[in-house]
């Protein structure tokens, strides 16, 4: 394979010049990019085939200058350039010496499309607003009542200022959930998950997040466990696995009706495992929507919440060897399974 082969084989455009700026080199992708001949390209200067301006009008060979650049100089980092038809594209070059102080004897240009970078800035603008819009609700109610505590202080009576402070307590609570749940999102999304496993009374667990729901809320919350499961024990990072009983609980609460039910037992396809079984009785979720339901900040429904809870789940039990499923329940409804292995895993 020729390195004119091996260019376009490449994912991205890719041009290269030698020392004295004339074009050795077009790939049969940059020559779309940048409507020219990859045959004809070759031998002509690099200015007039690297046909890239900024918004100022200026090429990209006038801007970078890679045949003046000072000795230290390997290269430039990535920049955004248009292209002749106004399409943006991401440019990266590398600048090659025989050795420190001679002559630039090579360039090499790169050319990626710049959707990818848009999409990624219009994920991250999204991900700005959904924070900013759930920090911004219990900072609010904070702000409110501490402003009326200082304002009114003399004309509130002992009740009227425990309401207050309550609501302010409770609203801290919130501020700080969110912000661990943020935390826990990012160190998921790179791999930075610190866990601390060891062998755990899943009943004990399960029934204590059960116990803390049922007094926040007026929705009955059944807990059914299972013949033996009071002797059941988990391998799993207690705190981690409190969090997605805690997560798929709430969840059940905001968004179903009636009675939530929330099941232990050993999982009848293996018995190395645990299964857990939260179910509601609201809309469910319909069998195309089930794989995003673990995205992050996807929410189904009016209901509010960060969109999180159910992303971290599955974070967390693949963390741990398990896995989460979602099926129907029966009347109507959601009905979450999450598999969670008994013992570690074999070394």
């Amino acid at each position: 394979m020729d390195a004119r082969e091996l260019a376009d084989a490449l994912p991205d455009g890719v041009v290269v010049a030698d020392g004295d700026g004339t074009v050795v080199l077009v790939s049969a992708l940059a020559g779309r990019m940048l409507g020219v001949d990859p045959e004809a390209g070759v031998g002509r200067p690099l200015g007039d085939v690297l046909r890239l301006s900024n918004t100022e009008g200026r090429s990209w060979a006038q801007a970078n200058r890679p045949y003046d650049t000072l000795p230290t100089v390997t290269g430039t980092p990535e920049q955004a350039w248009l292209l002749p038809d106004g399409t943006e594209v991401l440019v990266v070059s590398t600048i090659r010496r025989p050795h420190l102080g001679a002559k630039v004897d090579q360039v090499s240009i790169s050319l990626r499309s710049g959707r990818g970078r848009k999409r990624l800035d219009r994920e991250r603008s999204d991900l700005v607003a959904t924070v900013a819009h759930e920090l911004r609700s219990p900072l609010t109610g904070v702000k409110g009542f501490v402003q009326a505590l200082l304002n009114r202080w003399d004309r509130l009576n002992d009740d009227q200022k425990k309401l207050m402070l309550k609501t302010v307590a409770s609203d801290s609570d919130r501020l700080s959930r969110l912000i661990a749940e943020l935390l826990d999102v990012a160190r998921i999304d790179t791999g930075r998950l610190q866990l601390y496993p060891r062998a755990s009374d899943a009943a004990v667990l399960v029934t204590r997040v059960v116990e803390s729901v049922r007094s926040a809320t007026s929705r009955p919350i059944e807990l059914d466990l299972a013949p033996g499961a009071e002797e059941l024990e988990i391998h799993a990072d207690p705190d981690k696995f409190t969090q997605v009983v805690t997560n798929l609980v709430e969840n059940a609460v905001r968004h179903g009706d009636g009675v939530v039910t929330v099941s232990l037992g050993v999982r009848p396809e293996d018995a190395d495992q645990v299964l857990l079984v939260v179910e509601d009785h609201g809309e469910g979720i319909p069998t195309e929507l089930r794989q995003r339901v673990f995205t992050k900040f996807w929410k189904h429904g009016a209901r509010g919440g960060s969109g999180l809870g159910l992303y971290i789940v599955g974070g967390l039990t693949r963390a741990h060897g398990g896995a989460v499923t979602i099926d129907d329940a029966e009347g109507g409804g959601a009905r979450i399974e999450v598999a969670w292995p008994m013992n570690p895993p074999a070394s």
